[in-house]
């Protein structure tokens, strides 16, 4: 999964950003308005928490404007500003959540969950297929009621692909919601990720989740057929 934190306050942003890549995420930092509005305008991100109060274009002008140009990726607001008025400005501008400083970074975590649940009309915080169980809080995977191991991007992969069940997830949306702006990897990389993910996840399994669709992606289904 990945994230926009558009702060101009660079400590908190970096601190943002350690903290939420040792959560599995893909964090790009945008440190004024105009940055974090082009950002957000091209790049597929999962959530964007933004500032308020930036320098260049201000947070409720990048809301408004994203908006109106029918992009609807999650917005998290996360500002000093702390009265109603300013709350129910925030959202009216097309914010989905308003968070204020200071703040839990364990309640950052959790609104962030929820907004991209939210935002996939998904209900429940754990992600399932067959006998296979993921929670992206507690950053857990069970199999056959044993857990798995799984390193922080091989889970940002498993948790993309059970996003889209059933569906097939190329290489490059992989890598645009896996890893961050600046990736410059090798063209396989995807490949060998998943590769030790599916060892992981269905090696000691008759039944097979993870498959490939060769020239085209991934998709994880309990019922695909060769």
């Amino acid at each position: 999964m990945r994230i926009l934190v558009v702060e101009d306050e660079r400590r908190l942003a970096n601190i943002i950003k350690k903290g939420l890549i040792e959560d599995g995420f893909a964090v790009d930092l945008a440190f004024d308005g105009e940055e974090g509005f082009y950002l957000g305008e091209t790049e597929p991100y999962d959530l964007i928490i933004l500032d308020i109060m930036l320098p260049k274009k201000d947070g409720l002008a990048i809301c408004r404007e994203l908006r109106q140009k029918n992009i609807h990726i999650p917005i998290l607001i996360l500002t000093a500003k702390t009265t109603v008025e300013d709350k129910v400005e925030g959202l009216d501008s097309g914010a989905d959540d308003y968070l204020t400083k200071p703040f839990s970074f364990l309640e950052l975590k959790s609104r962030i969950h929820a907004l991209i649940r939210r935002s996939r009309g998904a209900s429940s915080p754990i992600l399932k297929i067959a006998d296979l169980a993921v929670d992206p809080i507690k950053h857990t995977v069970n199999r056959h009621k044993h857990q798995i191991k799984l390193t922080p991007k091989e889970f940002a992969i498993l948790e993309l692909l059970l996003q889209h069940k059933d569906e097939v997830v190329s290489r490059t949306m992989i890598i645009e919601h896996v890893w961050d702006y600046n990736f410059e990897g090798l063209s396989n990389v995807v490949d060998v990720f998943v590769a030790a993910l599916r060892k992981k996840i269905d090696s000691k399994s008759n039944l097979k989740l993870i498959h490939t669709l060769h020239g085209v992606g991934y998709k994880i289904s309990s019922s695909f057929l060769t």
